[in-house]
């Protein structure tokens, strides 16, 4: 799946430079010019990561960082921070608030992007191979490929994509219209009674392996992808 990456940088030419580096990477980038449309942004889609400048107008990077983590919805997000201020005392306020990674002003798009998939690795439970088990369940990103336990799971595309989604963001509960935004993308037209058909699909793939458990519904809220009952 392509991964989300919020840019919050009010120099244009930056998130130029950096939203065509992670379009050649493969990643979806959005713009934001400062941390009221970045809380917006997020509002409407969920990122996998946020680039986060230090100086923004209005809320600095470290205040907008704070916040993020103290919200429900945003704590699990990670966040590199991009700054030209490179001394320890920086890094380490930056680290206290909250951020993932910490790039210094000039850096490389090369570096940048090895950046963001180690941090998308640790925060996602992936390994360096694109692993990701949770209580005996195991997808193989590189292979396309569901395990539980030894066994191969036989599994459509759309709830391969759904369950990719939940594992990258286990414990969190997601409403009909975020899975749709995050799973079919915002730009398809489908109505949200799809997720349910999807869900039911998705749970009869795992039902023989004793695992449809893990894909449970949060009444009024949507669902939850967790292996705690």
């Amino acid at each position: 799946m392509q991964k989300r990456v919020l840019i919050v940088e009010d120099e244009p030419s930056i998130r130029d430079m950096v939203a065509f580096a992670l379009r050649k990477a493969g990643m979806e980038a959005i713009h934001a010019a400062d941390a009221r449309s970045a809380q917006s942004s997020i509002g409407d889609q969920i990122p996998d990561l946020i680039l986060l400048d230090w100086m923004l107008p209005g809320m600095t990077g470290i205040e907008l960082a704070r916040r993020l983590r103290r919200e429900d919805l945003t704590r699990d997000i990670p966040i590199i921070m991009l700054t030209a201020r490179g001394e320890e005392t920086d890094r380490v306020n930056g680290l206290d608030a909250g951020v993932d990674d910490y790039v210094v002003k000039p850096f490389s798009a090369r570096e940048l992007v090895a950046r963001i998939r180690a941090v998308m690795r640790r925060a996602h439970g992936e390994d360096t191979e694109g692993v990701i088990e949770i209580a005996g369940l195991r997808i193989d990103s590189a292979a396309h490929r569901v395990h539980a336990g030894d066994q191969v799971v036989p599994i459509g595309p759309t709830e391969y994509r759904l369950l990719h989604f939940f594992m990258t963001h286990p414990e969190r509960v997601y409403s009909r219209s975020q899975l749709l935004d995050h799973v079919w993308g915002g730009g398809v037209y489908v109505e949200e009674r799809t997720v349910d058909v999807h869900i039911r699909r998705l749970r009869m793939t795992l039902a023989p392996h004793g695992m449809d458990g893990y894909v449970q519904t949060v009444r009024g809220a949507g669902y939850r992808f967790s292996s705690n009952a």
